[in-house]
């Protein structure tokens, strides 16, 4: 079209282009080519954008062009991982608050992206995937800034096209409990009403990509779990635990990765409710998640790296065998009855920190279908203060 090719010739910034996905629900929105230039590992990338380039990230994330619950995932065709042939390609994710270091739903639509992209310029690695005849699957080994994530997708006879109506497979990194039924005192300006007189809460802590805070729906206050959840009060309530809980000396002590302080924060509260869900066939039963993660943004999907999280936490209690399938859920999957997560523990692992002390762990494989949406060339029009770095409402008000 002429006037979107004027419109890209005219600005002053270099386009940016984009596929859009979603999962579930929850949007992956795919940057292939325009992101400015970054170096290093993909951590020292990570660093490098969140330091030089956090202004894309908001104008990628935030309206005009986005919203508040927006979701992205940057293309890095050259990382450490990539060089050394371990890796195709490598990822950075995007949210309303920053940079994050694993998200499941983000890995399951960048696996059918990847599959369908034939430009060599976008994804350099695509011909070397290979086609596994018996699974009717093609691999693809994925560099998250939390380390390697092994991906199958489901694809046509000839394994140039995925195949969306089968589900893309992930293989977790090492994932692990490290905080059990750990008790938080809430103090009286942090309480929420559906607290009631109760002066703590218990909740745990796992990680499977990043780190999580898992709290049942009843230990906040909320009798009738996430069963016609008042969204706006469980937000009020977010909004003042969730800070909280970051600075809490128990909870910081809980968040330290053993292999670099880079993945050790707090990303998300996981609400869950145990008694709920859409079950489909051929697991063993269903839950339900509500994850205020970033800045109190809610995951629409049932959240793959805190299905990890889970799966390790359950394991680390004994509620969770190897091989186990379970199915995890968002109140959009129950709304909808179809989108859940299914997940099983494939393999133990362990892993070391600085000083030998190992930590056992558990590898995971989720299981989701992602879908395309849309494409997208975004530009920045000369004069345009308003759209250049994004804004929220939450911003302007």
């Amino acid at each position: 079209m002429d006037l979107a090719q004027s419109l890209e010739n005219a600005t002053n910034t270099q386009p940016i282009r984009c596929i859009d996905m979603h999962t579930t629900g929850e949007p992956t929105r795919i940057v292939y080519s325009g992101f400015p230039s970054l170096f290093g590992t993909l951590l020292e990338q990570r660093d490098q954008a969140m330091r030089d380039y956090d202004h894309v990230r908001r104008r990628l994330m935030f309206e005009p062009r986005g919203h508040d619950g927006m979701y992205g995932a940057i293309i890095r065709p050259d990382t450490e991982l990539v060089r050394s042939g371990e890796a195709h390609v490598g990822t950075l994710f995007i949210h309303n608050e920053g940079f994050s270091t694993m998200c499941g739903h983000a890995t399951i639509a960048l696996g059918r992206f990847l599959v369908d992209t034939h430009d060599r310029a976008v994804f350099p690695q695509r011909g070397s995937l290979k086609l596994d005849l018996e699974t009717q699957t093609v691999g693809i080994n994925i560099h998250a800034p939390c380390g390697l994530v092994r991906v199958a997708v489901p694809v046509t006879l000839d394994g140039r096209k995925s195949d969306a109506s089968r589900p893309v497979i992930f293989l977790s990194t090492p994932a692990f409990a490290s905080a059990i039924q750990l008790k938080v005192p809430i103090p009286a300006e942090i309480r929420w009403p559906e607290l009631g007189d109760k002066d703590s809460i218990c909740l745990d802590v796992s990680y499977g990509g990043a780190f999580y805070a898992i709290v049942n729906a009843c230990d906040l206050g909320l009798s009738n779990g996430l069963k016609n959840v008042d969204l706006d009060a469980v937000t009020q309530c977010m909004q003042k635990l969730k800070p909280y809980l970051e600075s809490t000396p128990k909870i910081k002590s809980a968040i330290q990765h053993p292999e670099d302080e880079r993945l050790s924060f707090l990303y998300s509260v996981m609400i869950v409710d145990p008694n709920r869900g859409h079950k489909p066939d051929s697991v063993v039963s269903a839950e339900t998640g509500l994850c205020y993660f970033a800045e109190n943004q809610i995951d629409r999907s049932p959240t793959g790296s805190c299905v990890t999280a889970r799966m390790a936490l359950a394991h680390a209690k004994g509620l969770r065998p190897v091989g186990q399938r379970w199915a995890y859920n968002s109140l959009v999957s129950n709304y909808f009855g179809t989108g859940a997560f299914s997940a099983e523990i494939v393999e133990k692992a362990t892993i070391y920190g600085p000083e030998g002390k190992s930590i056992e762990s558990v590898v995971v494989q989720v299981e989701g279908q992602a879908f395309y949406t849309g494409t997208s060339t975004f530009v920045v029009e000369d004069g345009d203060v308003t759209s250049s770095s994004g804004f929220t409402m939450s911003i302007v008000a």
